[in-house]
């Protein structure tokens, strides 16, 4: 698989997105008691509770993850410059799990927002690299 070597850096990030989303998983349901869900299921809404906000980390994870992984396999697929796709997955993951912490560890939303702004722009960087190279 000698032409995907150049993209081992998005490839990875893949990888980790994997486990990054396992881990919010497991501390998604770390702390639920019948007192803090809803008939649903789902933590109440609270965002000083930190259980509310480990199941919003990975909803948002959830959320982020086809857009992520599906920009990412089509940028490598159709042979998107490496060092842009290698760059912008990195950046991706480095965001996300900045995120998370600051989506589990504070009530900042500011914060949380540019976070995740940061992943939205290099997920649409990909899509629009890979949909410009499909074309031209």
């Amino acid at each position: 698989m000698e032409e995907f070597a150049a993209y081992s850096h998005a490839i990875t990030s893949l990888a980790l997105w994997s486990l990054i989303s396992l881990v919010l998983g497991m501390l998604s349901t770390i702390g639920r008691t019948p007192e803090n869900r809803c008939a649903c299921g789902h933590p109440k809404r609270d965002y000083s509770n930190i259980v509310y906000r480990r199941s919003r980390a990975f909803a948002n994870a959830i959320e982020m993850s086809g857009p992520f992984i599906g920009a990412t396999v089509a940028a490598i697929l159709i042979g998107v410059a490496p060092f842009w796709v290698n760059v912008l997955a990195s950046v991706f993951i480095v965001s996300r799990i900045v995120m998370a912490a600051i989506h589990i560890g504070t009530e900042i939303q500011p914060a949380r927002s540019v976070a995740w702004m940061i992943g939205w722009i290099c997920v649409i960087a990909l899509a629009i690299m890979t949909i410009s190279a499909a074309i031209f």
